[in-house]
């Protein structure tokens, strides 16, 4: 099989492709809606994904009037891919960053996963440029790393597969073989019997084989548990202890197993703004491609109240 290169990102559709740079960094971006109206919506992936896994909210979310952006993140699809830069403290200042270079004062971040990761970041991190956030299957930071340790027939077991990510390279190889293999079963576990479709596993089993994305990708992994008995991720963890102070809606898939549902429930506790809890029925970890109109809809009522509240 030939070499897989960055190109297997740039996937055709009503959206236009483009190049930003912020911290330091290139990034690969699709992009819909008005350019420069305001809000800006900027929409993360998560692992083992890129920007297309934003394709339904990237259109609904410019078909209601939004300009609407969804890059790879570091170390992803078509994005630079550089050896360091994979913590809490570099993704919430590329976020940031790309908020910046996009002549937006600020920001809704909307976020899967990791994505949603950086969403919490940034507001707590960068709140000047983050007007309101939307995470999905994306607990609180905090929230998270309290259930790894008080939960460890639940949550701890659930994430296995980050202490397995620990180890060097190991990881990496088995991403990628067989044609990334252990990607599509990934994807078939965290999700409900109905996803994924051929062409989302086919995109995602490609995309992980770019040069350099998967252990990117694990970086991020490697980070969060080993900086925890390091200064800088205590000095993370006291400065998430700061209540997020934008509006947030936070949805999550009913059946996702990689991420439990009581897991990310407890998240309200560290946002001092508007807080809304949805929970996406028939749903698995990968809800925003699992039941797209069902999270559009959740996100597109929650940004018409926030622009009515303004």
């Amino acid at each position: 099989m030939p070499a897989l290169d960055s190109s297997v990102v740039m996937v055709d559709g009503p959206w236009s492709h483009r190049e930003v740079s912020a911290n330091g960094m290139r990034f690969h971006a699709a992009e819909m809606g008005n350019a420069n109206q305001d809000p800006l919506v900027i929409l993360l992936h998560g692992f083992p994904q890129f920007w297309w896994s934003m394709r339904h909210q990237l259109q609904d979310i410019a078909g209601a009037g939004y300009w609407a952006i969804a890059p790879d993140l570091r170390g992803y699809g078509g994005s630079d891919k550089p050896p360091r830069g994979y913590d809490a403290f570099t993704l919430a200042s590329d976020v940031a960053g790309i908020v910046r270079s996009l002549g937006a004062r600020d920001a809704i971040i909307v976020g899967h996963d990791w994505g949603g990761y950086g969403a919490w970041c940034t507001a707590v991190l960068h709140p000047g440029a983050v007007r309101g956030i939307v995470t999905l299957a994306a607990p609180h930071p905090l929230r998270f790393r309290n259930a790894l340790l008080t939960e460890p027939r639940g949550q701890f077991v659930a994430s296995a597969h980050l202490v397995g990510y620990q180890r060097p390279w190991v990881p990496e190889r088995q991403l990628v073989r067989d044609d990334a293999d252990a990607v599509g079963r990934m994807l078939h576990a965290w999700s409900a019997p109905s996803w994924p479709d051929e062409e989302s596993e086919r995109r995602y089993r490609e995309q992980i084989q770019i040069p350099h994305v998967a252990h990117s990708a694990l970086e991020y992994y490697r980070w969060t548990l080993r900086s925890q008995l390091r200064r800088d991720g205590q000095r993370f963890n006291h400065q998430l202890r700061q209540p997020v102070g934008v509006p947030t809606l936070q949805l999550h898939g009913a059946l996702d197993t990689c991420v439990l549902p009581r897991t990310a429930a407890g998240s309200g506790r560290y946002v001092g703004g508007p807080y809304t809890w949805r929970l996406i029925e028939d749903a698995g970890h990968f809800l925003q491609e699992e039941s797209p109109k069902a999270v559009s809809a959740e996100i597109l009522h929650w940004l018409d109240e926030l622009d009515h509240s303004r």
